[in-house]
């Protein structure tokens, strides 16, 4: 009676704990909290701190203050704009081409549900959105190969038996990284303007069609109203993530020949891990990350722009 007592007190007090809604949400978000500080909010002050000082893990002497020096010295380096132009021109290309891509096959696909073998075909378009980049740069770095790679192969075949240097060769490096970039991220546009497809009313589109209303017309009156938000956050997320595209160029080229292919990413490894200048990279790396707020932000004000607009 008194165990029986006992677990209808317990039991009583931890209905009452829980029945506070703040409180219960403060124990749900406790451990994501916590993880959130311990590897993002720690790392980044310890990184903001480092980027005053004069910091080489090669060097005898201690870490040094430099106050703005690190950043002067950003402003003023021709290597670092090298890298972030590059970058720039990556971001440009690679995402623009992708949001193209991923809007015709996502319109083509959304216009095609009787269409045999659909569903196989969506399965092996996303097929390369799937892959490690660092599995997709080995395998590319393979195919094109000017020995016994199968695209060059394929190439000597209508090039009179000779192959090109795709991956070495200052002319087609950065096209080339660009191209397997676009190939790996099309399925995710694609996937992203077929979710912005599906935020469309459908009754909205019966009744445009019932009105006999033309392609370009239910474009800019129902699918751009109602889609246009999903497809600014998939643009968004790939500007960002392409900004800080390392591993699958760093595979396929090492950042050559020459600085051809080193984009930011790749330019701030080498400081930071070869040079082991620790300082120099912590202030590059902040202002990327200002630069990736900065594409947020304008995101963000043309979303509430749009909104604005529509009130």
């Amino acid at each position: 009676m008194e165990d029986r007592s006992h677990g209808i007190i317990k039991k009583s007090f931890i209905q009452s704990f829980f029945a506070d809604d703040r409180r219960f949400l403060l124990i749900i978000l406790m451990p994501v909290t916590l993880f959130f500080l311990v590897w993002n909010v720690v790392p980044t002050l310890w990184m903001v701190g480092l980027s005053f000082y004069n910091y080489s893990l090669i060097s005898a002497q201690n870490a040094a203050f430099v106050g703005l020096e690190n950043y002067t010295n950003l402003a003023t380096s021709p290597d670092v704009w090298s890298a972030f132009s590059k970058t720039f021109l990556f971001v440009l290309l690679g995402v623009g081409f992708q949001t193209i891509l991923g809007l015709l096959l996502g319109f083509l696909f959304w216009n095609s549900a009787k269409m045999p073998g659909r569903r196989p075909a969506l399965t092996l378009l996303f097929a390369p959105m799937m892959l490690a980049p660092v599995a997709a740069g080995n395998y590319f770095r393979l195919m094109l190969n000017p020995a016994f790679g199968i695209i060059n192969y394929v190439v000597s075949l209508f090039n009179n038996g000779e192959t090109i240097e795709f991956l070495t060769s200052a002319e087609y490096a950065f096209a080339t990284v660009l191209a397997v970039d676009i190939w790996m991220w099309t399925p995710f546009m694609i996937l992203m303007t077929l979710a912005a497809l599906g935020a469309v009313p459908k009754a909205e589109l019966e009744a445009a069609n019932i009105d006999r209303l033309k392609l370009h017309q239910k474009l800019r009156y129902i699918i751009l109203p109602h889609g246009k938000y999903i497809l600014m956050l998939g643009i968004l997320l790939r500007t960002i993530d392409s900004l800080k595209t390392m591993d699958l160029v760093f595979v396929m080229t090492t950042g050559g020949p020459g600085n051809i292919t080193e984009f930011i990413g790749i330019f701030l490894y080498r400081v930071a891990f070869v040079s082991m200048n620790i300082g120099r990279a912590s202030s590059i790396a902040l202002f990327t990350l200002f630069v990736a707020i900065a594409f947020t932000s304008i995101y963000l004000f043309v979303l509430n722009y749009k909104k604005r607009e529509e009130l």
